[in-house]
């Protein structure tokens, strides 16, 4: 008694008398048996109640400690263990308890198949299904599925074939199966002999269109669901507000809004969400807005979608208030929001907004996550810090072809090119397939560390490969590659050989790498295809001016500019900026307009002095103006890039690092300058400008003078 005290306090209601009669003690023995009964009743219910409530949770190993106290579980009971374990990606767990059921019936099969699958293991889940008894349609069906998402479309339509019987929703499995796997002519043909359509079929064939970059044939669909009398659900809407959306259908996008209305859609989130998108995208960020405040709304969604629609149209630190008033009130961030806060601060170019917003991501632990870690990497290398970006990308948990490629080019343009061709290797040696996006990388990556052979090597290997296309991107690549290293005959006759049309943007690389080393005859030959196809092309103009004029050809200077100011051609003016505690501070060459213009320029100055004393001497040939030595070497002086250099010494915490973004080429003479500059003055400069990212420590430059 004394070992069972909760059971001992409720023995003592049933306690008899000795000299009770017979009958008083079969009475309570009967009561007893009652209340144990009742007991075990009440103690199942309760362990259920703590299996339910830790699976809903995600803890686990909590509903299994339920599970292993309830006698004789049924077979629903163990399928709900079996499904929290494959939630939570613990597959071999699942098995376990899979194959020590008692009994098994068809949804417990089922479940099976679909958590082998939810977990990444198509080939357990095919043995499951051969060895299923008693299969059903949705046996089938989660199968055929199955074989879709890893992209075996041959095995799916095998199966489908097989199938004893088809219901609809097995039809609509294959529409949605050929769409995903970029199978849209097949997704057609079935949605066209399927014998019976409901709004599912329909919207997955207008979903699988748009997805496919066919959203003016997903429109035509639309219209013509309309026309056939079906009602579209919310999901339907969605995909025409996309699909209107990425055609920048303002009008037809309108006349679904109207739709949207009157079907009594209208506070749907997720439709809330794709309008503000629409209107975005069509420029109407005042229409997004407004569709934003028709609500209160709670959804991380709508907030994400209003806060990229204004980053998109380039306001971007309305969309970084966006966030925060979505914070404040209370919605929390996911791994969108983060997305769309990163590549506000890449617009802004501030990587102190883009530390802090960092922080909250690590506070919320989703630092770790795939698409916030892409977007974290992006906007450090943007914003001139790689290593930073090298970090984040080392503890992404689970990397994918984004993650490789934003990393790999990143390194390219800031001059890493042998940590680009290690994370090639890396990739490679792992089993993942490059894409043409990690070969433009890659001959980025050579062009800018000067690995001609490499780049020569590369380009042909995958010139004759069958993985991917090389496209125009890839052959400019080469062509900067070639033009860099003085490859200029080279170049040209690559781009004549090219098996499409060149563009202005091709010969231009080739014009840029004629400044380079000064080759006038190919630079006029070069300026000339490009007029050709483009005549009012102000790059080409500007070029080939300064070409002429680092010739000492004045008279052609002239006349180029002459026919720039008949033909109306403005230049592009130069300018540099330093981004200081989220405000952009703007110079022009020669520039006296800042507040702080007197100390920018007694700081030039100083420098002036220090440059002479350790051997500086200006090089006249980027003077690009027919006067007098000393006026070239003072208009040397007073680059846009040297100011903003100038005002960030002056306002900012002596040893820390100066970066500043530029829109055009630094010129030889600033490059000079700048590495002794960084040498004077013991801090490290990071200037950006309009191909890559220099960095000059202790007198030198990252791109070791290869640029």
């Amino acid at each position: 008694m004394l070992r069972f005290p909760a059971i001992s306090r409720h023995l003592r209601i049933f306690q008899v008398p000795l000299n009770d009669s017979s009958k008083s003690l079969s009475t309570s023995l009967k009561q007893f048996g009652g209340f144990m009964n009742f007991h075990a009743k009440s103690s199942a219910s309760c362990y259920k109640s703590l299996l339910s409530d830790g699976l809903k949770n995600q803890r686990v190993d909590e509903a299994r400690a339920a599970f292993d106290n309830i006698i004789n579980p049924n077979v629903h009971l163990y399928s709900m263990m079996i499904m929290g374990y494959t939630k939570n990606r613990r597959l071999d767990d699942a098995l376990k308890l899979f194959d020590e059921m008692p009994v098994r019936d068809t949804v417990c099969w089922n479940s099976m198949i679909k958590g082998c699958l939810d977990c990444g293991n198509l080939g357990m889940a095919k043995r499951i299904f051969d060895e299923m008894p008693g299969r059903n349609v949705v046996s089938w069906t989660t199968m055929i599925h199955g074989f879709m998402l890893f992209g075996e479309v041959k095995m799916a339509e095998l199966l489908f074939r097989k199938m004893p019987t088809r219901d609809i929703a097995v039809w609509n499995s294959m529409i949605h199966g050929y769409c995903i796997n970029g199978r849209v002519q097949d997704a057609l043909n079935v949605f066209d002999v399927m014998p019976s359509r409901n709004v599912i079929s329909w919207t997955s064939m207008i979903g699988g269109l748009d997805q496919n970059r066919k959203s003016d044939e997903a429109l035509f669909l639309f219209r013509k669901m309309m026309n056939s009398g079906f009602k579209p659900s919310s999901t339907t809407l969605v995909c025409a507000v996309t699909a209107s959306a990425n055609l920048l259908d303002l009008y037809f996008g309108i006349q679904i809004h109207g739709q949207i209305v009157k079907v009594g859609y209208f506070f749907d989130e997720f439709l809330s969400a794709s309008l503000i998108t629409f209107y975005s995208n069509c420029k109407q960020v005042e229409n997004a807005c407004k569709v934003f405040k028709e609500k209160l709304h709670k959804s991380v969604a709508v907030w994400t979608s209003l806060a990229t629609g204004y980053a998109s149209n380039s306001k971007h630190e309305i969309s970084l208030q966006v966030l925060r008033e979505m914070i404040a009130f209370g919605v929390l961030p996911n791994q969108s929001s983060f997305t769309s806060a990163f590549n506000a601060c890449c617009g802004l170019e501030s990587l102190d907004r883009g530390k802090e917003i960092h922080s909250s991501a690590i506070k919320l632990g989703l630092e770790t996550d795939v698409f916030v870690g892409n977007s974290l990497i992006v906007m450090y290398s943007k914003c001139g810090n790689i290593n930073n970006g090298v970090s984040v990308f080392k503890r992404i948990n689970e990397k994918n072809i984004v993650s490789w490629n934003s990393i790999i080019v990143g390194c390219a343009q800031h001059g890493c090119g042998m940590w680009a061709l290690t994370l090639v290797s890396q990739m490679v040696r792992l089993g993942i397939e490059l894409d043409e996006i990690t070969f433009t990388g890659l001959l980025s990556a050579c062009s800018h560390s000067g690995m001609l052979q490499k780049g020569r090597c590369f380009f042909k290997f995958f010139s004759e490969g069958k993985s991917f296309e090389v496209k125009l991107e890839h052959y400019a690549c080469m062509v900067d590659l070639l033009g860099r290293y003085g490859k200029l005959e080279e170049a040209e006759e690559l781009i004549r050989n090219m098996p499409f049309e060149a563009t202005s943007t091709i010969w231009l690389a080739l014009l840029s790498a004629c400044k380079m080393h000064s080759n006038l005859d190919v630079a006029e030959r070069t300026a000339r295809n490009i007029f050709n196809l483009e005549p009012h092309c102000s790059a080409a103009y500007v070029l080939l001016s300064n070409i002429y004029a680092s010739a000492n050809r004045w008279s052609d200077v002239s006349r180029i500019r002459g026919m720039m100011k008949h033909n109306g051609i403005v230049k592009q003016p130069g300018s540099s900026w330093v981004i200081l505690k989220g405000l952009k501070h703007k110079f022009v060459s020669g520039d006296r307009s800042h507040p702080l213009s007197e100390k920018i320029y007694r700081k030039l100055e100083w420098l002036g002095v220090k440059l002479k004393e350790f051997g500086y001497v200006p090089d006249q040939r980027f003077a690009l103006h027919d006067v007098e030595a000393e006026q070239k070497e003072e208009s040397l002086s007073y680059h846009s890039e040297r100011l903003a250099i100038a005002f960030g010494l002056i306002s900012t915490v002596e040893g820390s690092t100066i970066t500043v973004m530029k829109n055009l080429r630094v010129c030889g003479d600033c490059h000079s300058a700048i590495k002794l500059i960084a040498k004077i003055i013991s801090r490290e400069i990071i200037l950006r400008d309009s191909t890559r990212f220099h960095h000059f420590r202790n007198g030198f430059c990252s791109c070791g003078d290869y640029w």
